[in-house]
């Protein structure tokens, strides 16, 4: 007697409930298919390739070659869902800042004003500065050391930036380091940028848990670079704040270059988005030199977070323009990628935006607010230029934290726990094995 097997309930796809049960009947045709929304214009379809030449004594040197279509006319902006004409008036604002005070920071470095070296933003201004300006005053965010933009957005001055890379005596850090690791956690709920890179998603992703344990649910954005983006404790921050539900909004810096290893021979994935579909979250594509959206991207992930929905990870493309500090000359960069993202500068395409399509800025508009932001960065430089530098016995204080030295406090109210009777359960208890 021959026994037919039944047929399965599931292909072989993954189609069943995570309880096991079934959730629809199998056919040929069964796949898991996902879709990773892109709102870019363009898609550049470039290429980079490693080459050896040999020089008069026969060394061979390894540089790189960029192929595609590099002569691609230039996208347009896309028009913001959210954005009136007054906000991307003060987005533009903030990216010119951004912009102006690096210049700024560069000419205090070659003047040797600056202690240690200078990371900049240049060409990832829109990134930095829309995306912390979809933030609500409650949200909270953690920036890296390309995202200086966001600092302002969130209320720090040019100046603070400008005397934290001099040592100043008056900067966030009282002269106690030389670079970018600053924050406030009591006024404007920012985290100090951690130089291990990936570490901010864990702590983001602990940021929301603490607020939602108060009861509240936050948006915690952080930001990481393609590269930075490889490392293990990004998965697990990510991971830990999908299965909890926690409100983080990952900006992934798409810059095409980490350090001097191009994006090609560091990740087998075209688009790095696709790696929010391991983690079970929402993963979208944005044109990071588009300011709109960058916004509109971040501001949904915002309101997902505030309804309690969990993290979403943004895959903004741009490119790095400078090497990776200042020290970099960012010499194995071809020339035509540089060409090629030149005409894509974010501030030139904003201006583009808001002066002729749009008209919202009339040309001597425009040009009264750039003197403006340049009257700005002035009077900041001076300030920072004019800080004294610590004295000597100032390095003694601000080591620990002394009884009395500031109040440790929930930020939006007690935790929220279950009471129990407080003693283990007989299975709780503590296993001695011989």
């Amino acid at each position: 007697m021959v026994i037919k097997k039944k047929n399965s309930k599931h292909g072989a796809n993954g189609s069943r409930r995570r309880n096991g049960a079934s959730q629809f009947k199998s056919t040929a045709t069964d796949l898991r298919t996902y879709s990773i929304p892109d709102t870019r214009l363009e898609h550049p379809d470039l290429s980079v390739r490693q080459a050896i030449e040999k020089d008069k004594d026969g060394t061979e040197h390894v540089r790189y070659e960029v192929t595609g279509d590099l002569s691609a006319p230039v996208p347009p902006i896309r028009d913001s869902k959210y954005l009136s004409k007054q906000q991307c008036i003060e987005i533009y604002r903030y990216m010119l800042l951004n912009r102006k005070m690096e210049i700024g920071l560069e000419n205090l470095y070659k003047q040797g004003k600056v202690v240690g070296g200078v990371y900049f933003g240049l060409g990832q201004e829109a990134c930095s500065c829309a995306s912390a300006y979809a933030l609500d005053k409650d949200d909270w965010f953690a920036p890296m050391i390309r995202n200086q933009g966001a600092l302002l957005v969130r209320g720090f001055r040019a100046s603070d930036t400008m005397m934290q890379y001099m040592a100043k005596a008056d900067s966030p850090t009282k002269g106690r380091d030389g670079t970018s690791h600053f924050g406030d956690i009591e006024k404007r709920n920012m985290v100090s940028p951690i130089s291990m890179l990936g570490d901010l998603i864990p702590v983001l992703s602990g940021v929301a848990l603490g607020a939602r344990l108060q009861g509240r649910n936050i948006a915690t954005l952080t930001w990481i670079g393609d590269g930075g983006q490889s490392t293990g404790v990004t998965y697990e921050g990510i991971n830990f704040a999908a299965v909890q539900q926690l409100g983080l909004v990952l900006f992934v810096e798409s810059n095409l270059w980490a350090y001097s290893t191009p994006s090609e021979m560091q990740y087998r994935v075209k688009d790095l988005a696709e790696r929010a579909i391991g983690y079970g979250i929402p993963g979208i594509i944005v044109d990071g030199t588009d300011a709109c959206q960058v916004y509109d991207a971040a501001r949904d992930a915002v309101e997902r977070a505030h309804r309690g929905e969990g993290p979403t990870m943004i895959e903004a493309k741009m490119m790095r323009m400078k090497g990776h500090a200042i020290h970099d000359a960012a010499a194995y960069v071809p020339k035509p990628m540089f060409d090629f993202w030149k005409k894509r500068d974010p501030i030139a395409r904003f201006e583009n935006y808001l002066v002729k399509e749009k008209k919202w800025l009339t040309v001597k508009e425009n040009a009264e607010l750039m003197s403006d932001v340049e009257r700005v960065i002035e009077a900041e430089r001076e300030i920072a230029v004019n800080s004294p530098m610590p004295t000597p016995e100032s390095a003694e204080g601000g080591i620990f934290c002394e009884d009395g030295c500031h109040e440790i406090k929930p930020k939006y109210g007690m935790p929220k726990v279950k009471k129990g009777t407080g003693n283990y359960k007989e299975t709780e208890a503590a296993v001695h094995l011989k």
